[in-house]
């Protein structure tokens, strides 16, 4: 269990409980340090607190949901703030306001071992259209997902006092009731567990319809899905699957998607860099996932360029370079104005945690040691260009 926690007494309280129920536990203090745990350790689940030093637990939700290998991790949000509704619609499983019991947590762990030991989730999809029906039964109906069909809001209200369903796709357009009322019914009776809602409509919502979804308790998340790709995007999310056992079509469906939406395509990234193989191998991975490469051969170059006007999105900065090194780089760049907020990241053959600290003083947002570890370079980038 990883705890992404920056209390550091909750955070003993989180470790304890999870160890007492036969869970080993990692503290991150920081979402930065929680990212790289979660890389190195490969969690079963994470606990996330979402005002963190740094980045915050946003940003570490958007990095663990939009990276392949971590998206099916169940993610259990304790946080001071009432962002519930915000935490379910990326995917959280649960969303606890601090202070927190014992039996709230109990019924957290049960929240994320549901996720963990079920292989077979449920999923309800409620569309009268007979031939959009059997394409999304068809689509979606794999060893791990055992789908069950509704026409009706009447017939998907019985299905749910029944049994227990992961998520729900809904057509709000159904014969009997209107999915809005079908939602109304779901939100007000106490038999009825609440779960992810998905709607599924080829047009857009008037500005009426969309604020009535916005009233709608933070347990029922709601999501347009305008694509069969973009439906299996939004259930792989919600029903935690791990995306490489997923069937092959339905990868490439979703690696189309994602290709389209990708947070570095057509980001703007300055490597600073003096050794020029590191420069060329740095150039040709950050183009192979979209991304704009200006280099420069030392920290007096890279001034040189932002004082030119080209100013990038983020900044790859070595540290040991001739002329001027990245610490003195750093500090030239963060005293002008201009260019405060724009992201630096640095990279030393070092790995001693003082020469971290001292990247952080001189300037970086964060720091990594070589030879790079590709996943956590797009990690770092896909965190710092979505803050």
């Amino acid at each position: 269990m990883l705890i992404i926690e920056d209390d550091p007494e909750f955070a003993k309280i989180l470790s304890k409980f999870f160890n007492k129920h036969g869970y080993n536990s990692v503290i991150a203090a920081t979402g930065e340090i929680g990212i790289q745990y979660v890389i190195d350790h490969k969690p079963a689940a994470i606990i996330l607190d979402i005002t963190l030093p740094g980045i915050d637990g946003w940003a570490v939700m958007n990095e663990l949901k939009t990276n392949p290998d971590t998206r099916h991790i169940p993610v259990h949000i304790m946080s001071g703030h009432d962002y519930s509704r915000k935490g379910l619609e990326k995917g959280a499983v649960g969303y606890l306001l601090k202070p927190v019991s014992s039996d709230d947590l109990n019924k957290a762990l049960n929240k994320i071992e549901t996720v963990l030991f079920n292989d077979v989730k449920n999923l309800l999809v409620v569309e009268d259209n007979n031939e959009l029906q059997m394409s999304i039964l068809k689509l979606m109906g794999t060893n791990d997902i055992k789908v069950t069909a509704a026409v009706t809001g009447e017939e998907a209200i019985s299905l749910l006092k029944k049994m227990h369903f992961d998520c729900m796709i809904l057509d709000l357009g159904l014969p009997d009731i209107s999915g809005f009322e079908l939602m109304d019914k779901i939100n007000s009776d106490p038999q009825i567990e609440m779960l992810p809602i998905i709607v599924f409509t080829g047009r857009d919502l008037t500005a009426e319809e969309t604020q009535k979804l916005e009233q709608y308790s933070a347990s029922i998340v709601l999501k347009n899905a305008v694509s069969m790709e973009r439906l299996i995007d939004e259930t792989a999310l919600f029903l935690h699957r791990v995306e490489s056992e997923m069937p092959e079509n339905q990868k490439k469906m979703i690696k189309k998607l994602r290709d389209q939406q990708t947070p570095l395509k057509g980001k703007k990234v300055l490597v600073v860099d003096d050794d020029m193989r590191n420069a060329f191998a740095l150039n040709k991975f950050l183009k192979s996932k979209g991304m704009e490469v200006s280099i420069a051969n030392n920290g007096e170059k890279a001034l040189k360029h932002l004082e030119d006007g080209e100013r990038p999105d983020i900044i790859l900065m070595d540290i040991m370079m001739p002329v001027m090194d990245g610490y003195e780089a750093m500090q030239h760049i963060r005293k002008n104005k201009e260019f405060q907020t724009i992201p630096i990241l640095a990279l030393t053959a070092k790995a001693m945690s003082s020469d971290r600290d001292e990247c952080i003083r001189c300037g970086a947002n964060d720091y990594l040691s070589k030879p790079l570890d590709t996943t956590k370079l797009l990690s770092l980038l896909r965190v710092w260009l979505y803050k």
